[in-house]
């Protein structure tokens, strides 16, 4: 019997407390499909949540194929991602695209939080007080 791989429960952001803080503290970045605004997490790995509005597509179906895409290429590559809170976000830009497209253009954003993680590690000069 085949294993499952599933993206765990604990990989996503689920509670409204969780994207709350989120918002209120994050930082942004983009790329041409997508918007993400990430914050440091106290996990040990990347969480995702995701928004894709009825502004992007009228057409769920739509809407749910760019869900998959992010979930999926997320769950490939969060090994290599810093232990980020992430709120990936559609743009109107991202409807109508491949799939491949829309993972090239995920990738985008995978290694510019990659690059925030080699850049946010502590130092070892002293604060000025």
């Amino acid at each position: 019997m085949a294993t499952r791989r599933r993206l765990p429960r604990t990989a996503r952001l689920l509670r409204p407390g969780d994207f709350a803080a989120l918002r209120a503290a994050a930082k942004r970045i983009s790329s041409r499909h997508f918007k993400a605004e990430y914050h440091c997490s106290s996990s040990e790995t990347a969480r995702l949540g995701m928004a894709v509005s009825r502004r992007v597509s009228k057409r769920a179906v739509e809407r749910n194929r760019i869900r998959r895409t992010i979930r999926e290429y997320f769950r490939l590559t969060r090994h290599v991602l810093p232990p980020f809170d992430l709120l990936v976000i559609a743009r109107q830009s991202a409807a109508g695209q491949a799939n491949a497209t829309l993972r090239a253009d995920l990738l985008v954003l995978w290694q510019k939080l990659a690059a925030l993680k080699e850049t946010d590690a502590t130092g070892t000069m002293r604060a000025n007080s």
